[in-house]
C-alpha cells in the first residue's frame, strides 16, 4: 500500500500531522495520499482521558507567558507555537463544530467538558481532508532507503540501530505491520507518543525506531506524576525500578488518613539534598498515588529526575503561605485562648479542644493526617500515683499539654521525605525523547534522515499541567505534517 505521506500514531500530534499534511496537499491541488496508522481500535485513546476526561486541550496564554511553563527546549518549540497559537487551535476546533470555554488559569476546554467531543472533532476534520485512517494497524518495524546521494537506512525496529542517511534527497520508507501488510511512502512522520499510560497504546515504539534511524535520545523518565512520601504506602514497596513505587501498593495508616484531601492556595517547595530547588503556589491533592494536583505535578519533574540520580528529596508544605511565622504563632495562641474562654468549652478535654483549634486553621478532613504526622503536638503526662492505707497505688492523674508553637511551626513547615514516585502507568507525560538538536525546529524534519519527521511527546519537549503539553502535541504535529507536504510538493 503506497502513500505520499504516512503518519504512525493517531494521537493528538498524529491527527494534527495527518490533517496538516493532507490540507497542504489539497490546497495545492495535489491528490491527497496520506495514511494514518494506529495500533489501537480507536484514535486518540490518551486524549480521551486527559483532564480527568474533560480534555484541557490548550492554554490561551501568549508565548511570553506560555513559554515559562515549558520545562525543556523552549526555543525549539517556538516555531510550532507561532504556526499554531492557542487561539488558532481554538478557532480550528470551533470550525470543526466544537464549542469551547476558557476557565481559571487560561485553560481551554470543550464546553461539554467531554474529551470525546474533542476527539470526534479532530477525526471529522482529518477525514474531511481525505486522510485514510487505519486502526488496529500495529507497526512492527520501519526502514528506509535513501534518495540520490544518500546511504542506505536499515531496519528501525526495536533493538536495532541502522546506519543513517547523511545526505541526498528523501527516499522511500517501508512500514511492516502485524497483519502482514507493508506500507510505502516518501515522507514518514512518527507520532507514537511516549511511555506514559501504556494502556492507551503509548508503549515507546517510536523511541526504538528513532534509534534505529541513528537518532539519539535524551534520558527518559516519567513526569507530572505522583510523588510518594515515606510512610505513605505500606512496605516493602512494590517497585518496578529505581525510585518507582507501584501505584497499587496499599496505603499505610498515614496514607489512608491523607488520601482524598484537597488543599487550595498553599505553597509547596522541593528540597533536594537540603537545598530548596523550586517553590510553587496553588492547589494540591493527596491521592492513592501520593502527592499530586497542580502543585505536586509541577514539582515532580525535577524531583523524579533527582530521585533517579540518587538524591534525597523532600517536599515542604506551607499551609499558611503569606503569613509570617511570628504572626502565625500569635494567631494560634489567640485562637487557643478564645476557645478555652468560650463557655461551650467547659468540661471539654484539651485533646478535643485541640481538634477544634486545628479546625479553625485547616480543612477538617486534613486534621487526622496532620496529627498522625505530628504526634508530639499533644502530649500526656501523669503524676505519680499515691499510696493508700492498704499499700496500693492509685492511678496518677493525667495532664494533657497542647504545644501551640509546634502547631504554628508545622503549619509553615510540614516536611514530607519522598521515598519514590509513580511510574509511567499513571504519569501524565514522558520527559526526554528524540534530541531536538537532531531535528530542524522550523520543520521538525530529521537532520539525519531526509523525509523523516518527529512530533509530539516523542520529542524531548515537556511542560507543566494546564493544557501546555497537549498544545505542544497539536502544534508540533501540525508543523510536521505541513512541512512534510511542502517538502513533497517542492521536490516534484
Amino acid at each position: 500500500m503506497k502513500s505520499d505521506i504516512i503518519v504512525i500514531g493517531a494521537g493528538a500530534s498524529g491527527l494534527m500531522a495527518a490533517y496538516g499534511a493532507a490540507k497542504t496537499l489539497s490546497d495545492a491541488g495535489h491528490p491527497v495520499q496520506v495514511s494514518l496508522l494506529e495500533k489501537m481500535p480507536r484514535p486518540a485513546r490518551k486524549v480521551m482521558i486527559t483532564g480527568k476526561g474533560r480534555c484541557n486541550f490548550t492554554n490561551v496564554k501568549p508565548w511570553n507567558e506560555f513559554s515559562e511553563h515549558i520545562r525543556s527546549k523552549q526555543n525549539f518549540l517556538r516555531p510550532a507555537y507561532q504556526n499554531l497559537t492557542p487561539l488558532s487551535l481554538t478557532a480550528f476546533l470551533n470550525e470543526a463544530g466544537l464549542e469551547t470555554v476558557v476557565e481559571r488559569g487560561d485553560r481551554a476546554f470543550p464546553a461539554s467538558h467531554r474529551a470525546s467531543d474533542v476527539v470526534d472533532a479532530l477525526v471529522r476534520m482529518v477525514l474531511a481532508v481525505g486522510v485514510k485512517i487505519l486502526t488496529d494497524c500495529e507497526v512492527l518495524s520501519v526502514s528506509g532507503s535513501a534518495g540520490s546521494g544518500g546511504a542506505a537506512v536499515v531496519s528501525g525496529s526495536a533493538g536495532s540501530v541502522g546506519s543513517a542517511v547523511t545526505s541526498g534527497s528523501a527516499g522511500s520508507f517501508t512500514i511492516e505491520c502485524a497483519d502482514g501488510q507493508k506500507h510505502y511512502c516518501s515522507r514518514l512522520i512518527i507520532a507514537t507518543g511516549g511511555l506514559s499510560y501504556p494502556g492507551t497504546g503509548s508503549t515507546g515504539d517510536g523511541y526504538a525506531w528513532a534509534e534505529g534511524f541513528g537518532h539519539s535520545l535524551a534520558p527518559l523518565f516519567p513526569s507530572l506524576t505522583a510523588l510518594v512520601p515515606r510512610g505513605y504506602k505500606t512496605e516493602p514497596y512494590i517497585s518496578r525500578g529505581k525510585g518507582h513505587i507501584d501505584r497499587g501498593t496499599p496505603l499505610s495508616s498515614l496514607g489512608q488518613a491523607l488520601c482524598g484531601v484537597q488543599l487550595k492556595n498553599v505553597s509547596l517547595t522541593s528540597v533536594i539534598e537540603n537545598c530548596e530547588a523550586e517553590s510553587e503556589f496553588g492547589d494540591l491533592d493527596f491521592t492513592d498515588g501520593g502527592i499530586e494536583g497542580p502543585l505536586g505535578f509541577r514539582l515532580s519533574r525535577k524531583c523524579v529526575k533527582s530521585l533517579i540520580n540518587g538524591s534525597r528529596v523532600k517536599l515542604r508544605l506551607d499551609l499558611k503561605h503569606g503569613v509570617p511565622e511570628d504572626e502565625l504563632r500569635g494567631r494560634v495562641s489567640q485562637l487557643w485562648r478564645e476557645i478555652k474562654d468560650d463557655p461551650r468549652s467547659r468540661g471539654v478535654g484539651d485533646k478535643e479542644l485541640c481538634r477544634i483549634l486545628l479546625g479553625k486553621l485547616m480543612p477538617r478532613e486534613l486534621i487526622p493526617g496532620f496529627l498522625a504526622s505530628f504526634p508530639d503536638i499533644i502530649s500526656v503526662e501523669r503524676k505519680a500515683g499515691v499510696k493508700d492505707r492498704f499499700g496500693k497505688y492509685s492511678v496518677g492523674k493525667a495532664r494533657v499539654f497542647v504545644h501551640l508553637t509546634q502547631i504554628a511551626d508545622a503549619l509553615k513547615r510540614w516536611d514530607f521525605e519522598i521515598a519514590g514516585f509513580v511510574g509511567y502507568e499513571r504519569a501524565v507525560v514522558t520527559s526526554g525523547g528524540v534530541k531536538t538538536e537532531e531535528l530542524t525546529a522550523k520543520t521538525l524534519e530529521s537532520r539525519i534522515v531526509p523525509g523523516l519527521y518527529f512530533c509530539g511527546e516523542l520529542v524531548d519537549i515537556d511542560a507543566d499541567t494546564g493544557g501546555y503539553n497537549l498544545h505542544c502535541a497539536f502544534s508540533t504535529g501540525l508543523l510536521a505534517g505541513q512541512s512534510a507536504a511542502k517538502s513533497l510538493l517542492c521536490r516534484q
